[in-house]
């Protein structure tokens, strides 16, 4: 028996869909509802005085929601609208008109932080992309070979989007300390997936957001500095929230807080971090290593089942190696998926990866069976051909 499928009426949509999305974006909790009301009412009933009476710290304290579930301590952890602006905190906080002033990222990593670091060349900072020889793995090699005596930071994915490949973050860290460069790293595919822990892998900046595999829904994203790096940076993409008398209403310079709020800036998130919660406690609750268990099992069972009917699956077949996520392709995968989506199969399509299918804690086997027989039927059947002809018209 299953015993995390007792977790299923705590999400609303399972009743109506196969949701098997999670790495885009997981199920939101039925809790959610009591959470964003008990924001409105707070805001109703108390107005101003809600800043102090909890709004204020809200961005550092339920950050402590995360940190067990990536191995940090409480405190340790500020939180974001998005990962981008996580990397732009931690960019911030250097100086690239020097001679060390190298970024290396892969070809693989997630296009808006390759965006970032691009654009962040007009202010000295070069970027040596290290291309690689598939859509699934990194060229490890490659990219440690990249890293030299000139680099500076090297963001980097601990899972692959496309392909949900895990990557070796320890090499990766050991070899960036070796040469004086400093590791970001990229746990947004990982965290509520696989076990992360950031503090054993001695990595010097971790990100990542709650929106997928920790249902928490966007607006929220975290940032983990490393303690002894803590009060010794300075961010230059600051405001009042990390100074140390908000307040007072200072004029002139910072004086910046040595602890979390440092890495804080403007006016917080407030009905997203009440939003995110329901789904931190419950994926606390469940634990990372039953989930893990559970997702080994669900996405060997894809594979299987897309082997069985010679399809190709852009994910690595060790379990060692794969996080949570299948991506199968088909010729017609993007048709296949848009007539996934209109028969309440809840999935998605990316260049490169084909349909990604990604099962949580929260879904049965059979679901995985049940999406590949649907794929199977629609590729039979021709009924992908309606949507090819939609896009050709648009």
């Amino acid at each position: 028996m299953d015993e995390l499928l007792k977790w299923r009426g705590e999400f609303p949509i399972l009743d109506r869909a196969t949701y098997m999305i999670s790495n885009s974006l997981g199920a939101m909790p039925r809790r959610v509802y009591n959470e964003v009301r008990a924001y409105a009412d707070s805001w109703a009933e108390r107005g101003v005085r809600a800043w102090e009476e909890g709004w204020w710290d809200m961005a550092v304290g339920v950050g402590d929601r995360i940190a067990p579930l990536i191995g940090a301590g409480r405190g340790e952890i500020s939180l974001h609208q998005n990962v981008t602006l996580t990397q732009a905190v931690i960019s911030s906080c250097f100086d690239f008109r020097g001679p060390r002033n190298k970024v290396v990222m892969v070809e693989l990593e997630f296009p808006s932080i390759q965006y970032f670091y691009h654009e962040q060349r007009r202010l000295g900072i070069r970027v040596e992309v290290v291309p690689t020889p598939d859509h699934i793995r990194i060229d490890l090699d490659k990219l440690l070979a990249a890293i030299d005596e000139t680099t500076l930071l090297v963001p980097i994915s601990q899972v692959l989007f496309r392909s949900s490949s895990i990557v070796d973050a320890r090499a990766i860290i050991e070899r960036a300390h070796r040469v004086g460069a400093h590791v970001i790293l990229d746990v947004f595919q990982a965290a509520g997936s696989i076990p992360v822990d950031v503090r054993s892998m001695g990595v010097d900046f971790a990100v990542g957001g709650v929106l997928k595999w920790l249902c928490g829904g966007p607006g929220v994203a975290y940032l983990y500095v490393r303690e002894d790096l803590r009060a010794k940076l300075r961010p230059a993409l600051t405001g009042w929230m990390a100074h140390r008398r908000p307040f007072a209403f200072e004029t002139g310079a910072i004086d910046p807080r040595d602890d979390s709020f440092r890495y804080l800036n403007g006016t917080p998130h407030i009905p997203a971090l009440y939003a995110c919660q329901p789904g931190l406690d419950i994926v606390n609750k469940v634990g990372i290593g039953a989930i893990r268990d559970k997702s080994m099992r669900m996405t060997a069972r894809l594979i299987d089942g897309a082997r069985t009917r010679s399809w190709s699956v852009n994910t690595p077949e060790s379990p060692a190696e794969r996080a949570g996520t299948d991506s199968v392709e088909r010729p017609h995968a993007y048709e296949v998926c848009r007539e996934l989506l209109a028969r309440d199969i809840i999935v998605d399509y990316r260049p490169k990866a084909g349909v990604r299918v990604s099962p949580h804690f929260y879904n049965r086997e059979d679901e995985c069976d049940f999406t590949l027989a649907q794929m199977e039927e629609i590729l039979k059947t021709g009924a992908w051909e309606k949507h090819a002809a939609a896009t050709t018209h648009a």
